[in-house]
């Protein structure tokens, strides 16, 4: 099926409304009312023309089935009914049909559509504006009171991991002492990258897994990123600058 147009709900009412009073002055004259008609023929403007132009099309329909048939401009017939989620969209309105229905028939439309109204988030806003929500901070929260100890922290290096090498894809293999918190451990990986960020010229890294074991009485981390010229998307993301700060700001090294 084709998907309909959408067509202002106020034309058919008028219609509708025309019809009904125009069939009880004709039935004046003997005093009962005619039978109800089988279907309702309507001109209707159609939506998502050119500025300023509202092109009218025709639709007819059933009083006793709900049933629509629009024609439409390809000379085409779609079918479907009143109570449908397509029916129904048939007959949604929007500002901007309003406007380019008042322009061709030259209509004083003011005050039919409110104001100020908000605009409605399309599903990709909607899914993007909850993604963001999930979102963390590059460093993970550390709990209050928690401290570090310099000696913790037994040196980082940063490698490529494309067989290429290119540095889009990164690992942080980062060597603490055993025993030392994993949000500790993780947050020194990632002031590690930050660092050699800083001095490869790479504002941003979204972090893709890490790999935790302990040998030799070391704990050792590797925690792969992505390094990128623009923010990207992701649960938690490096910014260079920021991070840095951060780093300081907790005493972890970022050599």
């Amino acid at each position: 099926m084709r998907p309909a147009f959408r067509q202002p709900r106020f034309l058919i009412a008028a219609l509708a409304g025309a019809a009904v009073l125009s069939g009880c002055a004709d039935d004046a004259g003997d005093g009962r009312p005619k039978p109800k008609p089988e279907t309702m023929t309507a001109k209707i403007a159609t939506p998502g023309a050119l500025p300023g132009k509202a092109p009218l099309t025709l639709a007819r329909i059933s009083t006793k089935s709900g049933e629509i048939l629009i024609l439409e401009p390809d000379g085409q017939v779609t079918t479907m009914t009143l109570d449908s989620p397509e029916g129904q969209d048939a007959f949604a309105v929007s500002e901007a049909d309003l406007m380019a229905l008042n322009a061709n028939l030259d209509l004083n439309l003011g005050g039919m559509v409110a104001d100020g109204l908000p605009p409605r988030q399309t599903a990709q806003e909607k899914a993007l504006e909850e993604f963001a929500a999930r979102s963390q901070p590059a460093l993970p929260a550390w709990a209050d009171g928690t401290t570090v100890d310099p000696q913790d922290f037994l040196g980082a290096r940063v490698a490529s991991l494309d067989p290429k090498g290119s540095a889009d894809l990164v690992e942080v293999t980062a060597n603490l002492r055993e025993g030392v918190d994993a949000d500790i451990a993780f947050s020194y990986a990632t002031c590690a990258l930050a660092g050699w960020a800083k001095r490869n010229g790479e504002p941003y890294g979204r972090h893709v897994r890490t790999l935790q074991d302990t040998r030799d009485g070391k704990l050792r981390i590797g925690a792969a990123f992505t390094l990128s010229d623009q923010k990207p998307m992701g649960l938690r993301v490096m910014e260079t600058e920021d991070t840095l700060r951060e780093c300081k700001a907790r005493g972890i090294p970022a050599a």
